[in-house]
């Protein structure tokens, strides 16, 4: 009776069911201590028509399929490190022709001498084998080490095989249909390729940056990222070549403009790994047909053996690679984990296979080779994803163990950002840049903080401040950051922001300039300039005219003896970290002692930051400085407090010269840290506690000036 309602056709239940198995799947899973995308693949394959039938696998699961295979391969592409691509790039090209050719050359073989395959139908199984397809990767988001060295080989070489065998069996199909694969072919074939990329790079970025700059609503942003990405998927199937080919592309591509901590990059990995890509697990699972290997013939002898070959090429690779690059074991497991997996790649370039007829009647992939192809999949997904899952505990482990051997610094390190907001329209910028400079590893949230001046305006001042701080909070979770809150009030705000700045035990402030229209009699704004003379503690000031992902480079300007501040490393890893999650450009410019210690850092903390170093000799050549500073830079200026070890004379012209010579750029000045740990309630009568900006020897200094004008 209940056969006779089966499979289900409405789609709400057809929905319901799926959002069930996505939701009980991990919960089952974890209870056996399985991974859970094993979980969604035999799910896929109970409920599929070869299972239980009560689910068909409908355009719903091809659509929603697509999208998660595409999603899987965006992902990859958008958390690569591109300047580690560029670095290794000889270790991804060797991994990939290893990863693709051995596998092939065993599986040809093994077709042609041990199961008898004709040369075209072997040729096309050993195609098969060669590619992969990263279906064990959210196991590795899930752990964290997407930017791990062994993870990046694995994510590039998996394309390079992928790209190989997809132009093989596009040079196979083309034999069919052509009789025979000409010199026209493979021009007409190169032309369509570079066209595609070359596009691509050159049209793509240009589109990001314009939507971007103009477009700050969430969703709309979303939609775009997936517009370019399913693009990119189309018009590399156009060329013939598969769709994902496209979506890793349109990664790479875009990976520079959404920044791994932004909340962008949170909403496009949280609907994929709740959505899509459990959608795509369970749709390969629909395919698999078990009942095949218990219904006689060679069915189970051509499971072993594509299955023992494909696997076995695949591990010969993996670690190999990893004893020539003198890689620890762990990251040998993890490289064939990654690149074991076969699934809608290998299904694609199946139904390639049954579209070419060898005669009148008779197809290149028979029954036998269609079933051994598809349980094959089931079982390279389980090896993959177990060990995967191995490979990534040892390599957590590992880590774990390391920095307790190294010292853990984070457990000493007082870092907890203060962001002061009260303009909205350049509150978002300041939680996105904070974002950027928050350590990762440490997860401490954050402190965002609205002084209303205490007067007959203080109630509406104060209502406005909540709102504020309540949609910024919305943004900070959007990015599973937490954020603490206060609405403060004050008769003097620099007063209120440092009280707050204790009771919240911060390290640092982040702040925008004032955006008054009009010209300020004072650059810093009303109270900035009582806050850094007061405080001790790093403050970064910023201006920001445009967003901060669609920057291309940071330039510095750095002061003599800014090496023998307190404050220089801090300042120096923020920016470090900025750069790291922009993928830009950063260009110091200052005395060649700064330069030198500032390069000895970034090359022992930071390796993988682009860094330029200009010798700068005196600060008057700011000026100068302002003709190399584009748009789409961010000039930062490493200022100092009065009677500091790195101030100078020439400082006190950093208002005018700022005003007059980069108005409309995107600015950033840091206050560094000046006396370390010292408490800032504590003075003597030998440190006073404040410093005047102006002293009366300014006064008679621009009396002077004025006599000699006149």
């Amino acid at each position: 009776m209940i056969a006779s309602y089966l499979p289900i056709t409405d789609p709400t239940l057809i929905f319901f069911v799926v959002l069930l198995i996505i939701l009980f799947a991990p919960i089952v899973m974890s209870k056996l201590r399985i991974p859970h995308i094993i979980g969604m693949v035999l799910a896929g394959v109970v409920i599929g028509s070869h299972g239980a039938n009560i689910l068909e696998r409908d355009t719903s699961f091809e659509i929603f399929g697509s999208v998660g295979l595409y999603y899987i391969m965006f992902l990859a592409g958008l958390e690569m490190d591109m300047e580690s691509l560029k670095k290794n790039s000889k270790r991804f090209f060797f991994f990939g022709l290893l990863t693709c050719f051995i596998p092939l050359i065993l599986t040809y073989i093994m077709s042609r001498t041990l199961l008898g395959y004709s040369h075209p139908a072997s040729f096309l199984l050993g195609c098969i084998m060669a590619s992969n397809t990263l279906v064990a990767y959210p196991i590795v988001g899930r752990y964290g080490l997407q930017k791990y060295s062994s993870v990046q080989l694995s994510v590039g070489s998996s394309m390079i095989s992928l790209f190989i065998s997809l132009v093989m069996i596009a040079a196979l199909s083309g034999a069919f249909e052509r009789d025979g694969v000409g010199v026209s072919f493979w021009l007409l074939f190169i032309l369509k390729l570079a066209g595609f990329i070359a596009g691509s790079i050159w049209l793509i970025p240009m589109l990001a940056r314009y939507f971007l700059r103009r477009y700050s609503d969430s969703v709309m942003q979303y939609i775009f990222v997936l517009s370019v990405m399913f693009f990119s998927a189309a018009m590399s199937s156009f060329i013939g070549l598969e769709g994902i080919f496209g979506a890793f592309l349109s990664g790479l591509i875009l990976n520079r403009y959404i920044p791994s901590v932004s909340a962008l990059m949170n909403r496009i990995e949280f609907i994929g790994n709740a959505l899509f890509i459990p959608y795509f697990l369970i749709g390969v699972g629909m395919l698999i047909d078990v009942s095949a290997l218990f219904s006689g013939g060679n069915v189970l002898w051509v499971v072993f053996l594509i299955a023992f070959f494909g696997t076995f090429g695949k591990a010969v690779a993996a670690y190999i690679s990893s004893l020539l690059f003198r890689l620890p074991q762990r990251d040998g497991n993890m490289m064939f984990g990654l690149t074991s997996a076969h699934a809608a790649g290998a299904i694609a370039m199946v139904m390639v296979g049954m579209r070419l007829e060898v005669s009148p009647g008779v197809f290149l992939v028979n029954n036998d080779m269609l079933n051994g192809v598809v349980i094959m999949i089931l079982v390279t997904c389980i090896i993959s994803t177990l060990m995967t899952q191995y490979a990534s505990q040892q390599i957590v482990l590992a880590e774990r163990g390391r920095w307790k051997d190294e010292g853990d610094v984070s457990a000493d390190d007082d870092e907890k950002i203060l962001i002061c907001v009260k303009y909205p329209e350049i509150a978002p910028s300041l939680l996105s840049l904070a974002l950027l400079l928050r350590n990762q590893k440490m997860n401490r949230g954050l402190v965002a903080l609205n002084v209303v001046y205490d007067d007959q305006k203080a109630s509406g001042g104060r209502k406005h401040g909540i709102q504020l701080l309540e949609s910024l909070q919305h943004q900070a979770m959007a990015s599973d950051v937490q954020m603490q809150t206060q609405v403060r009030l004050a008769s003097n705000i620099a007063n209120g922001i440092k009280h707050a700045f204790r009771e919240f035990s911060c390290s640092e402030i982040v702040m925008g300039m004032h955006v008054h229209t009009d010209i300020s009699p004072k650059f810093w704004g009303e109270f900035i300039q009582s806050l850094y003379n007061g405080l001790n503690r790093q403050i970064i000031l910023t201006r920001f005219i445009q967003p901060l992902n669609t920057l291309r480079r940071i330039q510095v300007c750095v002061p003599s003896r800014a090496e023998f501040e307190p404050g220089f490393h801090r300042w120096l890893e923020r920016l470090c970290r900025i750069a790291e999650q922009l993928d830009c450009r950063i260009q110091f410019h200052g005395r060649q002692e700064s330069l030198v210690l500032i390069a000895e850092f970034i090359n022992n903390t930071h390796p993988s930051v682009r860094s330029e170093y200009t010798p700068m000799g005196h600060w008057n050549e700011l000026p100068r400085l302002a003709t190399t500073i584009a748009d789409d830079h961010l000039f930062v200026v490493i200022s100092a407090r009065k009677g500091t070890i790195s101030y100078k004379n020439a400082i006190e012209r950093l208002p005018d010269e700022l005003t007059k010579y980069y108005s409309g750029k995107n600015l950033m000045i840091i206050f560094p840290d000046q006396y370390g740990d010292t408490k800032e309630d504590s003075m003597s009568f030998t440190e006073a506690q404040h410093h005047e900006e102006s002293s009366v020897y300014d006064a008679i200094l621009r009396w002077i000036h004025r006599k000699d004008r006149s």
